[in-house]
């Protein structure tokens, strides 16, 4: 690597500097940049984050999670669309799954949302799972940062859409929205995969197709059955779209600002996001900490507690004490 590329590559402060203002197109490249350093985990990641820290930006954080074919990246292309014609300044980090291979996103930056391709004010980022369960990148939280410092007023999480394990998405948003299609059983899969308890808002989508009043009228049920409410009574709303052709864009966009309202007024805003930056302090710690573990393998402590185990003169969780005990010291 020549002197001049590695000075690209290292200065930090400069690529936060372009990131937070300045010429649009730098600010992109700086952004995508950022985001790379923390697909990496790059060493460089705790000095970007420690300048990234004091501009405390607050992005409004919108989910979008539901079985695979409803319609996500669609319906975040609307989204997008929506949002801009309000002036608003939009990130999307759309989680895809990974390449066995390469480890990267399999389907790139979404074709669906190209259309944005172009406007400063939209930033699409596709960011590998890279194995991580619960629909997410281990990466999110900290893109998420970045993108708040770049002056994002809204940005848009679309998950990968592996089914019942796409309800962490609702730790890392302020509101989280639920896509259900016609014609592919959702109501029961929603009912099975625990997501009515993470909506905040539910979107019956390809709402032009037979089925699709059904599937309202079965969620409208099976949120009766439980009079369900969020937090501090939060009625959950079912809205229908064409995402397609960009039709209840507007509407849905309205209900998330009523709900944004809703957590503003009642405190639960601020505790939300209190609850994602303990988790992602949380994550960060046990990563941390499985790295040094990690480290001990094979050695000659942990051999040695092993045999202690298995000699029963030492129970697991006793061992695990002292295993981490080692490494915290």
């Amino acid at each position: 690597m020549t002197t001049a590329r590695a000075r690209r590559v290292l200065d930090v402060p400069l690529l936060v500097e372009q990131a937070s203002g300045g010429d649009p197109a730098h600010r992109a490249r700086a952004v995508a940049r950022l985001i790379s350093l923390v697909e990496d985990a790059s060493p460089a990641l705790r000095e970007v984050m420690a300048l990234l820290a004091p501009l405390a930006a607050h992005a409004r954080v919108i989910g979008l999670t539901g079985s695979p074919g409803v319609g996500k990246s669609t319906s975040t292309s609307a989204l997008v669309a929506a949002y801009r014609r309000r002036g608003m300044t939009v990130g999307v980090l759309a989680v895809d799954p990974s390449s066995p291979f390469s480890g990267g996103a399999l389907l790139g930056d979404r074709v669906r949302m190209q259309e944005h391709a172009t406007d400063d004010g939209v930033f699409i980022r596709s960011m590998a799972s890279r194995g991580h369960l619960g629909g997410l990148s281990w990466a999110t939280p900290q893109a998420l940062r970045v993108l708040a410092a770049a002056g994002c007023d809204v940005v848009l999480i679309e998950t990968v859409g592996v089914g019942q394990a796409e309800v962490e998405v609702a730790s890392l948003a302020d509101t989280t929205i639920v896509l259900l299609a016609p014609g592919m059983g959702d109501g029961i899969q929603a009912a099975k995969a625990g997501i009515l308890e993470v909506a905040d808002l539910f979107v019956v989508n390809k709402a032009d197709r037979d089925g699709a009043d059904t599937v309202a009228r079965d969620l409208r049920y099976m949120l009766s059955l439980g009079d369900r409410r969020t937090d501090d009574g939060w009625r959950v709303p079912i809205l229908k779209t064409v995402a397609a052709r960009g039709e209840g864009a507007d509407e849905v966009v309205d209900a998330i600002e009523q709900h944004g309202a809703w957590l503003a007024g009642n405190g639960q805003l601020e505790a939300r996001r209190r609850k994602r930056a303990s988790d992602e302090v949380e994550a960060i710690a046990l990563t941390a900490l499985r790295s040094r573990i990690g480290d001990l393998s094979g050695s000659d402590a942990l051999a040695a507690l092993a045999g202690k185990v298995v000699a029963g003169d030492l129970d697991p969780y006793a061992a695990a004490d002292e295993l981490v005990a080692s490494v915290t010291a």
